[in-house]
């Protein structure tokens, strides 16, 4: 029919090509999901773990308790962020698929073509789970190591000077993936953290000095 040509002349013109754009539609928007699970897992892994152990050296000097407690922020947060991603990213599937399976009843083969899905190429909830987990476990490390293996009386502004490099590249990385202005995000999630910090160090030292 003349309707279908007219909406969709690229499909008439190659129909062989059909299903390969899909495939590659469906790729795409899979490899930009595991993108932005990697690049919010990495930006959380930084400002959370560096705002707990920032809290933990403003109330003691002891290293192995900021340690401990950043392991365990560490490990509570890449759990934490897995599990979360796994649980979304199903809920999206699962639109996906039921999407497919109503539009097909009014839309038939043609259902995938026209909503821009391959049931081949969903989002997979895995692969963004453990994209969110790896990430976060790398961005939390830098504010850990640097914290425990600096000298007690420059480990808060090393943290602080490596924690504000590493957010600057997540957001220039988070600009590029949503193509959006990369001064405007570098500058949200660089200010994000460097109140997180402040705020969780200063309400370290003010229990600690009670505590002492």
């Amino acid at each position: 029919m003349s309707i279908d040509s007219s909406a969709r002349p690229d499909a008439v013109a190659a129909p062989g090509r059909e299903v390969p754009d899909r495939e590659e539609r469906g790729a795409r928007s899979s490899l930009m999901n595991q993108l932005r699970a990697g690049v919010l897992g990495a930006n959380d892994g930084i400002v959370s773990v560096a705002a707990m152990v920032m809290g933990v050296a403003g109330a003691t000097t002891d290293s192995f308790a900021i340690l401990v407690a950043g392991v365990a922020g560490l490990s509570a947060g890449a759990l934490s962020m897995g599990v979360g991603e796994f649980v979304s990213v199903s809920a999206q599937r699962d639109s996906e698929r039921a999407l497919l399976a109503r539009s097909r009843a009014t839309l038939g083969d043609r259902a995938e073509e026209v909503l821009g899905l391959d049931p081949d190429h969903l989002v997979n909830p895995w692969h963004a789970a453990w994209a969110s987990m790896g990430s976060f476990v790398l961005g939390a490390l830098v504010p850990l190591l640097v914290m425990v293996l600096t000298a007690p009386d420059a480990r808060v502004l090393a943290t602080g000077g490596a924690v504000v490099l590493a957010l600057v590249l997540t957001g220039v990385v988070s600009a590029k993936v949503g193509e959006a202005p990369v001064g405007r995000a570098v500058a949200r999630v660089v200010a994000g953290g460097v109140v997180a910090m402040a705020i969780t160090y200063a309400i370290g030292m003010a229990l600690g000095g009670s505590v002492a």
